[in-house]
């Protein structure tokens, strides 16, 4: 860790200068990552919260993912930024409210529950640096902690606060890892399918089965290093035996990283290129230092654009078409790779609301687009409701979809259409140009498209009619469909 870094500003706890803003821009920062979640997941009040209202059950690494780009936007050099993404996490806790299996009723802005986050990221920051062979002595461990409690300030300014000391912190997380923590369902979905659920990096994108092949075996071996660096008591009480020979490979697994970060070039070892390598969905800042390291190497996806974040959420990979195949993908089909966000096999307002949420967190939509983005996507569950649920229990299965989704053109999914490409649009001109498709393609996809196809342009009504085409699932054609159906 540098001496700059180390020192900090009084000034700005949160910028340039912060112990934070070099760590969560270093790949071995994605350990803490990993490791707070599972923390986060145990906590009764957050456990419920991803099980009923996220998409985590079908998509951790997705979790994942908007953790460490949360995180590094909290910590940009811009202040706006930060402000901007505290916002919306306010909005987004704020809309994630419920009651859990016991009947429990759990509330994702609670104060309590978003400490624990934010003390769940300090204690596995320490746990890293200790696991590393990095000593930290008291005033950097003051200076850090310092730092996670601006962290929490600044995204929960009116709640939940740390205890004021390290003294009282430790005490405070040994009494919730004790006293609070369950074994909840989003334990185990985390441990079991985060791992499993990898991307395919772009070079073995066209080879799936040598992947899957070597995610088998990495992907155990990641699980058990992240188990066996949880509290002895914890362990016990979710049921997870410590496999032989693992805390030695947990050791081995922080002490690589910390000497990668050291003796290999920056840009090698910068989580935004790491993590960009794995999953193009990822979008690092456009602005500060977290570019450096990605224009330092050719060939990777440079940050995702507005349209590409925008059309990478909404396809899947999906499997390539055969010659026989009259579609790309059909209704039923979309159903279950796009609509179906919390892969209970239904459809009902969590889904939508997970992919109201997970447009508005890749686009970093302000409140008036988010604002009109969800009621939107409100206005077309109940349109849905209306129409599809006809015995009245709330969800919507990929049948009864499939059958009335080629007649489907109602006015709330023109209006989510609508919100679309306004923000896919970014030169607000109401044309789709060559030049967003072509930086679309380069960003989100890694691909220069043909001439022709980038010199098609796509109208507010062709991009409406289009989306329509594509949400019933019919064959598409052209630029759309490489947007919507392409990896």
């Amino acid at each position: 860790m540098s001496d700059a870094a180390a020192a900090g500003t009084d000034a700005d706890p949160l910028g340039p200068g912060s112990m934070l803003h070099e760590l969560t821009r270093q790949t071995r920062w994605g350990l803490v990552a990993t490791r707070a979640i599972v923390l986060e997941a145990a906590h009764p009040q957050i456990g419920a919260a991803l099980i009923t209202n996220s998409t985590f059950v079908a998509h951790p690494w997705r979790r994942l993912r908007n953790t460490v780009l949360s995180a590094q936007r909290m910590v940009d050099p811009d202040t706006r930024v930060r402000q901007r993404e505290a916002a919306r996490l306010n909005r987004l806790h704020a809309r994630i409210t419920g009651t859990d299996a016991e009947g429990r009723p759990f509330n994702a802005a609670d104060s309590e529950a978003r400490a624990w986050v934010v003390a769940t990221l300090f204690e596995s920051t320490v746990t890293m640096c200790r696991l590393s062979g990095e000593s930290l002595d008291g005033p950097a461990l003051d200076r850090l902690y310092a730092e996670f409690q601006s962290f929490l300030a600044l995204m929960d300014p009116y709640g939940g606060k740390l205890p004021p000391t390290l003294r009282e912190f430790w005490r405070y997380y040994a009494s919730v890892v004790e006293e609070r923590l369950e074994n909840t369902e989003a334990v185990h979905v985390i441990l079991d399918r985060l791992f499993a659920q990898v991307p395919a990096p772009p070079l073995l994108r066209d080879r799936p089965a040598v992947w899957a092949a070597g995610r088998a075996l990495a992907g155990p071996a990641a699980t058990a290093i992240v188990v066996a660096s949880l509290p002895e008591s914890l362990r016990a009480r979710l049921g997870l035996a410590e496999v032989p020979g693992t805390r030695t490979l947990m050791h081995a697994a922080y002490l690589s990283t910390r000497l990668a970060t050291r003796v290999l070039p920056e840009a090698w070892t910068r989580l935004d290129t790491v993590m960009t390598m794995l999953d193009p969905a990822y979008a690092p800042q456009r602005n500060g230092d977290a570019l450096t390291g990605l224009g330092a190497l050719t060939g990777l996806r440079r940050g995702v654009s507005k349209a590409g974040a925008l059309l990478r959420l909404l396809t899947p990979d999906p499997e390539p078409a055969t010659a026989g195949d009259s579609t790309v993908r059909s209704a039923s089909r979309f159903f279950s790779e796009v609509l179906d966000q919390t892969g209970d096999g239904h459809l009902d307002w969590p889904d939508l609301a997970a992919m109201a949420r997970e447009i508005a967190t890749r686009l970093d939509l302000d409140t008036q687009d988010e604002d009109r983005l969800f009621a939107a996507f409100a206005d077309w569950w109940r349109e849905l409701q209306k129409e599809l649920d006809t015995d009245g229990d709330g969800r919507i299965t990929g049948h009864e979809y499939a059958t009335a989704a080629a007649a489907m053109a109602g006015s709330a999914l023109i209006r989510i259409a609508e919100v679309l490409f306004d923000v896919t649009d970014t030169d607000d001109d109401q044309v789709i140009d060559a030049r967003e498709y072509q930086a679309l393609f380069r960003t989100a996809f890694d691909h220069d498209p043909g001439v022709g196809d980038a010199g098609e342009r796509l109208t507010r009504g062709e991009f409406v009619r289009r989306f329509l085409s594509f949400m019933a699932g019919r064959r598409h054609s052209g630029v759309y469909d490489q947007m919507f159906a392409q990896s």
